[in-house]
């Protein structure tokens, strides 16, 4: 390995002040030599040169071909989109020891608390509230709580247990809520170990008053929640989405959202921007967000942070911690299309 790491560093579609504060680009600076580090794509047969010197390539998608024969000192590919890099061949990179990481777990924190808001803000009625105000129809004090409820002591269900269900946890702590979580990658129990019981999904629906989908889209999950697992929800229940509408059979969401079976609070859709005339920009139960919950200046700054840390701990000879290691077993079965671009 070179006497200082080189790290090809090439984030486009990001930009290097949307995921590096300039502490972190400082530390990254004093840790490796940076080769491009530039917002516009960096051109794959210039990469490709640089291969055969790097220790490390941060991107936000493999565009460079197949990975070249020589690369004896690469150690990570280290994607900055959220998602697992598409067109790498990750049978090769096991097979030299070259890592895959994501950044996925840096959108846990921003993303948790818009989750927490969202929830709060359908229960309480917030976004109702602030429109009658604004109407001038409000109702005051008790008459304008009629149909409000608490967080407090509710129970609460997590669909997925991964980097948004960890950070949205400790939020949760102070409401004192129990929570199950379904989430058929994980053991049962490694969950009870993390305080969540692990259910079914179907005995989730049924008791949870507030529903998190958070789960990562996979090859396994398309409209996981179907029509007739929706309806398994509690009539007065939240249902909150800030995973990926993949998850969700969203036309089913929308009729019943509609017509009052739950509420919903929503961050994510199947297309976006949405459609002006979509129904579900009608429904009266569902607190609306354009894809807000993780792209706040300081929450992707946690990219650039995780990735200094890790790119640290690389050039000692150190294993990174901190970003997402892509595992044989389920590298395969994540939609990589689906990347958090926020």
């Amino acid at each position: 390995m070179p006497d200082k790491a080189k790290v090809l560093l090439d984030p486009h579609f990001r930009k290097m002040t949307e995921i590096f504060s300039a502490a972190d680009l400082e530390r990254l600076h004093a840790t490796a030599d940076v080769v491009w580090g530039r917002d516009e794509p960096m051109p794959a047969e210039d990469a490709r040169r640089e291969l055969s010197e790097a220790t490390a390539v941060v991107c936000s998608e493999w565009r460079y071909g197949p990975l070249p024969d020589e690369t004896p000192h690469l150690r990570a590919v280290i994607s900055v989109s959220g998602a697992f890099p598409n067109a790498l061949d990750y049978q090769a990179c096991r097979a030299r020891g070259i890592r895959v990481l994501s950044a996925a777990p840096a959108f846990g924190r921003q993303v948790a608390e818009m989750a927490l808001g969202l929830a709060l803000a359908s229960c309480r009625e917030i976004a109702a509230g602030d429109a009658a105000m604004r109407a001038g129809d409000e109702r005051w004090l008790h008459a304008g709580n009629a149909t409000t409820f608490m967080l407090y002591d509710q129970p609460v269900g997590f669909i997925g247990y991964g980097a948004l269900a960890r950070s949205l946890q400790p939020l949760l702590a102070p409401f004192g809520v129990r929570i199950r979580a379904y989430d058929p990658w994980l053991a049962d129990g490694f969950l009870r170990r993390q305080g969540v019981e692990p259910v079914s999904l179907t005995e989730l629906l049924e008791a949870s008053r507030f529903v998190f989908v958070l789960a990562a889209p996979s090859s396994e999950n398309r409209a996981l929640l179907s029509r007739d697992l929706l309806e398994r929800v509690r009539p007065d229940a939240v249902v909150v989405l800030v995973s990926r509408a993949h998850v969700v059979d969203f036309d089913a969401l929308t009729e019943l959202v509609l017509a009052g079976r739950f509420r919903a609070a929503i961050d994510v859709f199947p297309d976006e921007p949405l459609a002006p005339d979509h129904p579900i920009r009608r429904a009266r139960g569902a607190v609306l967000s354009a894809h807000r919950a993780g792209s706040v200046r300081e929450g992707m700054w946690d990219i650039g942070e995780m990735v200094v840390d890790d790119l640290e701990a690389i050039a000692a000879g150190l294993p990174p911690r901190r970003l997402l290691a892509a595992e044989p077993e389920l590298v395969g079965r994540v939609v990589s299309g689906q990347g958090t671009k926020r």
